[in-house]
């Protein structure tokens, strides 16, 4: 596997809203407005996400940083509202099986399901949650995911709502015959680092500067970790 040198930026094109991609070995990613970009992409294998729950976690974390488990990293409104219905009716569409964190939250936006994944962060009566939810379109049953938030902060978090990369290779655990893995909300790129460490093709979208150059960086980095693993073993 051949890692493609990182481009510095990506490129606005005029007038269709979105960007030219930047590739790292197996995954591509978009700097744009996911409902812009998704409708030029085919259908994949899977989309494993992490949308906006419309809670305003970015104040949150403004107003009572280094308390009580908040880091402030920024204010850019990106929590202030939910995704609109018509977004996750796209994102129905776009995979055969789907992983939704925040599931919680969009109960009125999506179908009953028999799934549901649960990350236990061993931690009670804490300011943060004591689990966070993910809505699943298996019809399979609920599990759990047990993963101390400490272990979670060894990933180096650069996001407020950061997933653990272990917490995102359980999932696709649940997706064995998923090649191509999309997030329309990429954030700070770990559902693409998990996806390249496991050997999938990825494609990922974020529309904030900031945090589309980190996960550049970061699942460029599992890019080379993977390709070093590759040839060691070789």
């Amino acid at each position: 596997m051949v890692l493609r040198p990182r481009r510095q930026h990506a490129v606005a094109v005029s007038g269709q809203g979105m960007t030219n991609p930047v590739i790292i070995g197996a995954a591509t990613l978009y700097l744009g407005d996911c409902r812009e970009i998704l409708p030029t992409l085919g259908k994949v294998d899977a989309v494993v996400t992490d949308p906006p729950y419309g809670i305003g976690a970015d104040k949150a974390a403004s107003k009572n940083n280094g308390k009580w488990g908040w880091t402030y990293y920024g204010e850019t409104d990106w929590d202030a509202t939910r995704p609109p219905p018509c977004l996750f009716e796209m994102i129905l569409k776009m995979g055969k099986q789907q992983i939704i964190w925040g599931g919680n939250y969009f109960t009125d936006l999506l179908p009953p399901t028999m799934q549901w994944l649960v990350w236990d962060k061993g931690q009670r009566d804490f300011s943060l949650a004591d689990c966070e939810f993910a809505w699943s379109s298996q019809q399979k049953a609920s599990r759990i995911f047990d993963y101390p938030r400490a272990l979670a902060l060894q990933d180096g978090k650069q996001h407020p709502t950061q997933k653990p990369v272990a917490l995102m290779k359980w999932c696709l655990n649940f997706l064995p015959d998923a090649e191509t893995i999309l997030d329309p909300f990429l954030g700070s790129g770990t559902t693409g680092v998990a996806a390249v460490q496991m050997g999938r093709k990825f494609i990922g979208i974020e529309r904030e500067p900031k945090y589309f150059d980190i996960a550049c960086k970061r699942i460029e980095q599992a890019q080379r970790q993977g390709d070093l693993f590759i040839e060691q073993a070789a």
